[in-house]
């Protein structure tokens, strides 16, 4: 069992970051990514078509034999996580949880800002699960719907960018939080610039860094990790649009992305409760 693959999925290209991540810190995992190219955006979903989308993925996802799934979409995960635990008998991390106790570990003055999509933000998951972890805490939450476009374009330290960025975290630079949390896979791409514009007095919390590091506790936690002589393969496979994913995905992944697949996963559903 150590040696199959990890499953990792997301509405699109985003958890791509997570991918990259996971690549990085076990090195001798093999991963099968599915990026729902097809029905993304999640975020203006209903939380029930979230949920079955997300079922939908992770029975395809099984079929192909993987040991455990990261759920690399903040939106899948907010709606759909509790209900994909109970249906799959493997682990399942999603990118809230870790993000919420690394902030809660990191704040020394219990002021926490969380950034995201409408969607996230509205979901109001972060704010929970960062109140079960830092009970009294401070939670200031801002909405940053532009910074994906711009992500995607390439844009990452455009002046446009960066004028984005003044707007949208003024109000949480205010606020004197001292940590963070980037709540969108998309946004360690502007690490960077989001740093510059928070000022050193602010710690980032990287979702996607925190969740592929938790990763590796809950491998080793069930006896599942792959051993340091696995064959190691990584497979990329989305339900539309290809070629984008390969061009815009090889800025997330920091290099080329050739042989991604195509899947139907609504062909694919198992009649499971």
């Amino acid at each position: 069992m150590s040696s199959a693959p990890i499953g990792i999925f997301d509405s699109g290209i985003g958890g791509l970051t997570v991918a990259r991540t996971i690549h990085e810190l076990l090195p001798n995992e093999s991963t099968i990514y599915l990026g729902d190219t097809a029905r993304v955006p999640y975020g203006p979903k209903s939380p029930e078509t979230v949920q079955r989308y997300s079922r939908e993925i992770v029975d395809w996802l099984s079929r192909e034999g993987v040991k455990a799934v990261v759920v690399a979409c903040n939106t899948a995960t907010a709606h759909a996580l509790p209900a994909l635990r109970e249906r799959l008998a493997m682990p399942v991390v999603g990118v809230i949880e870790p993000g919420a106790r690394a902030a809660a570990l990191t704040t020394a003055r219990g002021t926490v800002g969380v950034i995201g999509t409408a969607g996230t933000i509205s979901s109001g998951a972060y704010r929970r699960a960062l109140e079960l972890e830092l009970p009294g805490a401070r939670i200031v939450e801002r909405a940053c719907p532009l910074f994906v476009p711009l992500v995607e374009e390439g844009w990452l330290s455009h002046p446009a960018t960066r004028a984005v960025a003044e707007e949208y975290l003024a109000d949480v630079r205010a606020a004197g939080v001292d940590v963070l949390v980037l709540g969108c896979t998309h946004y360690p791409l502007l690490k960077p610039l989001i740093g510059d514009v928070m000022g050193c007095g602010t710690v980032l919390i990287d979702s996607a860094y925190e969740t592929a590091r938790e990763l590796v506790g809950v491998l080793q936690h069930h006896g599942i990790a792959a051993s340091p002589d696995a064959v190691v393969t990584h497979r990329y496979v989305v339900t539309d649009d290809i070629e984008r994913f390969e061009r815009v995905g090889a800025v997330f992944l920091g290099k080329p992305l050739t042989g991604v697949e195509h899947v139907n996963v609504e062909a694919v559903v198992i009649n499971a409760p």
